[in-house]
């Protein structure tokens, strides 16, 4: 079938395939991927377009995964759920709450779909949590001949480690057996906190918190901070009501913030004074819920997004150098910055590969130029040995990256192993990879 013009979620990424495909199973896309190969064509797999990058863009087959979006099997007693790759993260978590489990750790957002998330490396916060991506313990790939592997950690190690964060480079991924746990609930108290006192206090408030992160609003001395720990047996809890969650995350967070963002971009002169009436109207607040509804927060207002893995011991030198730059510029910068941790994975391809990471998001609304701003982060980051979230704007190449992951070339003999024919390549893998 044929299909109208794709476009991102960001509205920075378009498309216009050939052909639109649209498989019931993994049979039919090991069929599709077949004939492609045969035919020496190219197939890129498609979610929910939520990568800033052109990493799902496709010139000629668009494989799009929403009918694989269902729960195939789930073990309660061990935890282990194996779900379609195209299940989007919102459905997830609520079927996962119904009997009885929960993800481990997730990023703000649950827009994207499974396969999405991993394969670019999205993430959450936690010093001791990795991303979505190492609660993996299977994975049912399409490879480039046509093929349906099943794979974990001992039937093929190697292209485990490359695909769970391969960019739809390795395969395409058509089933996820994820690890996860006993539901349970967070307590989340967020609160303003002037910056200096964030980043002297750094290392105590990751280290001492299950999750931690904080939103600095250039142009100000403010901060949001939000920690997020599991409470203790029989502690009393609170839920928050429905009119605070509502005022705070769809009134303040979302409406007034997108009014704020267009009368900054015709007047950006008032970036500054509006910068502290958005880091004040936001108040301190603290409740409990059950852990997906503390992770995820409702993302609106619309965005082109920079963010970059550094050495965890480096984050804070990064975040004050950036802070530094914005001083001395003459840009104003109306989204806020947001800092995380994670802890050092063992995926070939991830961006916390082998050390533990700090993680500095930039942000500009939609209409605005983002480029000088986000290349001055991206060339801060980079004296660091600083590395791109695979789904998140950037302009490095094959050249630079292969010298920032110790198994890069590792992971390339592996793609040259399972798709020697560049059946999944698009414009963005040949940037990355090369070929």
């Amino acid at each position: 079938m044929t299909s109208p013009t794709w476009q991102n979620w960001g509205r920075n990424q378009t498309a216009s395939p050939r052909e639109v495909a649209r498989p019931a199973d993994a049979a039919a896309v090991a069929d599709l991927v077949g004939r492609a190969a045969a035919d020496g064509r190219k197939v890129r797999a498609v979610g929910s377009g939520h990568s800033f990058t052109a990493a799902a863009v496709a010139s000629d087959i668009q494989l799009r995964l929403d009918r694989l979006d269902r729960v195939m099997s789930a073990d309660v007693s061990t935890g282990l759920v194996t779900v379609g790759a195209g299940m989007p993260l919102h459905r997830l978590n609520a079927e996962l709450d119904a009997i009885g489990l929960s993800m481990t750790n997730l990023g703000d957002i649950d827009a994207q779909t499974i396969s999405g998330a991993v394969s670019t490396g999205t993430h959450g916060t936690g010093e001791k949590l990795g991303g979505i991506a190492t609660q993996i313990r299977g994975l049912q790939l399409v490879l480039g001949n046509g093929s349906i592997a099943e794979i974990d950690r001992t039937t093929d190690t190697d292209l485990f480690n490359a695909a769970r964060v391969g960019v739809g480079a390795f395969g395409v991924i058509t089933a996820i057996t994820l690890q996860c746990e006993p539901r349970f609930e967070l307590t989340a108290v967020e609160e303003p906190m002037p910056i200096e006192r964030v980043i002297d206090e750094f290392d105590a408030l990751a280290d001492g918190n299950e999750h931690f992160e904080f939103y600095w609003f250039p142009h100000t001395d403010v901060a949001l901070t939000k920690r997020n720990n599991r409470p203790a047996e029989g502690a009393a809890t609170h839920r928050l009501p429905r009119w605070r969650e509502w005022l705070d995350d769809e009134v303040l967070s979302n409406g007034l913030f997108e009014l704020i963002q267009r009368y900054e971009h015709r007047r950006p002169a008032s970036i500054p004074r509006l910068n502290g009436l958005s880091a004040t109207t936001l108040s301190a607040r603290s409740f409990t819920d059950v852990s997906h509804r503390v992770f995820v927060s409702p993302r609106r207002v619309r965005f082109r997004e920079m963010e970059y893995a550094v050495p965890r011991s480096e984050i804070v030198n990064v975040f004050r150098e950036v802070r530094s730059w914005i001083q001395r510029s003459s840009t104003t910068i109306s989204f806020p910055i947001e800092v995380r941790v994670a802890a050092a994975d063992d995926i070939w391809l991830s961006t916390a590969s082998g050390r533990d990471s700090g993680y500095l998001a930039v942000h500009q609304w939609h209409r605005v130029d983002y480029e000088p701003y986000f290349r001055a982060v991206e060339a801060i980051a980079g004296q660091v040995v600083g590395r791109p979230h695979w789904g998140k704007l950037h302009w490095l190449d094959a050249e630079t990256l292969r010298d920032r992951y110790p198994s890069f070339a590792d992971a390339m003999r592996v793609r040259d192993r399972v798709d020697p024919h560049r059946v999944f390549s698009n414009a963005y893998t040949r940037q990355i990879f090369g070929d």
